[in-house]
């Protein structure tokens, strides 16, 4: 029987194994996508190879063949083209956007990978090869901007030197700004969201330390995502952190190589171009493999915006010290091109100016000074400079990747106030061992050279779960039954989209039980509604929540 055009092109994308998903063997559609779209050389010659695909999506012209990107693109996008069972299955039970491709229908794709973001774009697989569940879906334009209203804060607890202490009010300065260090746990983009309202225009210094997208993140985030897709999570971040940052603030962005370069053009559009102030080069030390075919990479970049033409810069705090000279007090300054002495300048005691090429060690893993449990934790020494030179006593820090919490550590011990916004159960145990530490009077790393004796206090905090507790199960489940079980705490439970017909779910089980582990996690979490992840706080009356009377009266007094 002669081979259809689709199983033709199907078994020619199956040779190039970038393509080819590890687990499930069958074929990645962004992959492809995202490879026509960079005209990848090896794609473009595979097409060519085969006369009737040639044909469909190469036009001639004088002799050459013109690759027809948005045809091809449309084609691989189709709802008919590699429509597996897993589609089938959708389809049958009634879960699809009615053919239309995102951008006909003015919506964005919605992802929950390890660490969750908002994805905008116009495919609507935003996947790769990968071990761990990534999960995708669409919702319209109105079900987002609901999803990233104000959320319930919950388990309240103030740490001080004495131990945990219930919280019953928040102190707050003359303006009626909270006056607290908050650890918040929870997504980072629905908790900067909800700070919002309370803190925007307040925020002197924010310090990201993201996922630097190499696929090697120690902290078990998902560091590996399509280029598009992390500029997206970038984005819908950095929107939010702007509107933060105080007239005076300044946000520092640290990354390396891999998309510095890309985050800089979108930070340029996000702050404007003329607040870009500089680009550090944080130089660092540590062994090569001396089987490299390439120069050893041993920096990162820091790119540091401010939010107008006016900022914070305390130079004399990280002044660099000059080694002893012959002249006390005196230097010579010395011409460029060539290199002799052209004035006699008088110095500071305090040293000359900080430049943008910082060189440190960072913290090995074989180390014996005090980690946090990953090799990526940065050092409190280089977090000391960014936060001396870029914020006053008080000032207010943000973290909203705060991993270990090196940030609100060193701020912490500058006495300044933090916010710290982390997801993952591991880097939260860390952060609250780390910081009742500190309130102790730990003496690891900064605390010597400042003279650190303890003291302090934070309050923790969690935005409530409801829906996102049902996707903690499916992502724990281990078979198909144990999904099949949360599948009816589900219907009797939590909220499920609009479009689910339970009946149709439940009449074809068994087909369902012969989609992969993973395709089935995946179909569950799509039919949850997003909107009710966490409980919004316009809903916190309602019983179905079970929103404490506590915690009523608690979110009343930090939302005002």
């Amino acid at each position: 029987m002669a081979k259809s055009f689709n199983d033709k092109l199907i078994e020619l994308l199956r040779k190039d194994l970038r393509f080819v998903d590890d687990e499930s063997g069958e074929l990645i559609r962004s992959e492809i996508i995202n490879e026509a779209l960079k005209i990848d050389k090896k794609l473009i010659e595979a097409l060519l190879s085969e006369k009737e695909i040639k044909e469909k999506f190469f036009t001639e012209i004088k002799g050459h063949w013109i690759f027809e990107i948005n045809k091809f693109v449309e084609f691989i996008q189709d709802k008919n083209f590699l429509s597996d069972s897993y589609t089938k299955f959708k389809n049958k039970i009634g879960l699809n956007i009615g053919g239309k491709f995102l951008n006909e229908r003015k919506e964005v794709s919605l992802v929950w990978p390890f660490k969750d973001c908002v994805l905008g774009g116009g495919m609507t697989k935003e996947d790769e090869k990968r071990d761990e569940i990534f999960f995708n879906e669409i919702l319209a334009q109105d079900e987002i901007d609901r999803l990233l209203d104000p959320k319930v804060l919950t388990n309240f607890k103030r740490v001080t030197v004495k131990g945990e202490e219930k919280v019953t009010d928040f102190k707050r300065d003359e303006d009626g700004t909270i006056r607290e260090n908050l650890i918040i746990k929870g997504n980072n983009l629905l908790a900067l969201h909800s700070l919002r309202k309370e803190f925007q225009g307040k925020v002197d210094l924010v310090y990201i330390d993201p996922p630097f997208n190499t696929g090697n993140d120690s902290f078990a985030y998902n560091d590996h995502f399509i280029h598009s897709t992390w500029l997206t999570f970038m984005k819908n971040r950095l929107d939010v952190a702007k509107d933060l940052l105080s007239e005076y603030g300044s946000i520092f962005v640290h990354l390396d190589c891999n998309e510095g370069p890309y985050a800089k053009v979108l930070m340029d559009e996000i702050f404007g171009r003329e607040n870009f102030r500089n680009e550090i080069v944080w130089a660092y030390t540590g062994p090569s493999s001396p089987g490299m075919k390439i120069f050893a990479h041993k920096h990162d970049n820091i790119f540091w915006y401010t939010r107008s033409n006016r900022w914070i810069f305390n130079v004399d705090e990280v002044r660099l010290p000059y080694k002893e000279s012959t002249q006390k007090n005196v230097g010579r300054r010395t011409g460029w091109t060539t290199g002799k002495p052209d004035s006699v300048v008088e110095l500071n005691p305090l040293g000359k100016y900080p430049e943008d090429w910082w060189l440190m060690h960072v913290l090995a893993p074989a180390s014996k000074e005090k980690i946090e449990g990953f090799a990526t934790q940065k050092r409190e020494a280089l977090l000391e400079k960014i936060i001396k030179v870029a914020s006053n006593k008080e000032g207010l820090i943000l973290d909203f990747c705060a991993g270990s919490g090196t940030t609100g550590a060193v701020a912490h011990k500058l006495g300044r106030q933090y916010i710290l916004i982390e997801q993952m159960d591991s880097q939260i145990d860390t952060i609250k061992k780390r910081f009742r530490n500190i309130i102790r009077g730990d003496q690891t790393e900064l605390s010597k050279a400042v003279n650190w004796m303890g003291g302090g206090s934070f309050i923790y905090c969690e935005l409530m779960k409801f829906n996102e507790e049902a996707i903690d199960e499916i992502k724990d489940a281990k078979t198909t039954e144990d999904l099949l079980k949360i599948w009816k705490k589900m219907v009797e439970h939590y909220f499920l989209n609009y479009d689910v017909d339970i009946k149709r779910f439940n009449d074809n089980q068994e087909e369902f039980k012969k989609l992969s582990l993973e395709k089935q996690k995946k179909l569950l979490v799509e039919m949850l509604n997003k909107n009710q992840l966490y409980v919004n706080l316009s809903e916190i009356g309602d019983a179905q929540f079970k929103v404490s009377r506590e915690d009523k009266e608690l979110n009343k007094k930090f939302y005002k």
